[in-house]
């Protein structure tokens, strides 16, 4: 899949894995509540295999380059289904609208843009998604989970 690029001011949303800055991600990932069961081995692999979105803020021309403060992953089988992960804005980057530009960008990403089911979990943002369509299962007696570690949320 080609790398893609989205310009917003002095933002920047990038599909390179290779631009990714790993140890941000992790030490974010790591310490939210939906991360701290995993391993960095594991996380490493869930990025490796994933449709990656860095935001970064774009370098000042002082700086020697873009600061990575947001990101999110898709796992997908680019036909039928879609789970959108791990979206976060650093602290001091949030209130700008840029948690709405990384989703919008993602949900519009053509590769993804007309799947017909998207997943998420989350224990706090339910209004900011609902924004984008999702709700709770209608039937949740349809959908089952398998985990291997059961004292994880």
């Amino acid at each position: 899949m080609s790398v893609e690029e989205w310009r917003r001011d002095a933002f920047v949303i990038s599909s390179d894995h290779a631009r990714l800055d790993r140890d941000l991600i992790w030490n974010f990932v790591s310490e939210a509540y939906w991360g701290r069961h995993l391993s960095r081995e594991m996380f490493d692999r869930s990025v490796d295999n994933a449709v990656v979105f860095g935001l970064y803020k774009a370098g000042d021309g002082y700086s020697s380059g873009d600061r990575q403060i947001g990101f999110a992953r898709v796992v997908t089988d680019y036909a039928r289904m879609a789970w959108l992960s791990d979206v976060f804005v650093l602290e001091n980057f949030r209130g700008r609208g840029l948690g709405h530009w990384l989703v919008d960008t993602i949900m519009a990403y053509p590769p993804l843009s007309g799947l017909d089911r998207w997943f998420l979990g989350t224990a706090d943002a339910h209004e900011f998604y609902r924004s984008y369509g999702f709700t709770e299962f209608k039937d949740p007696k349809r959908y089952m989970l398998r985990r291997l570690d059961t004292s994880v949320p």
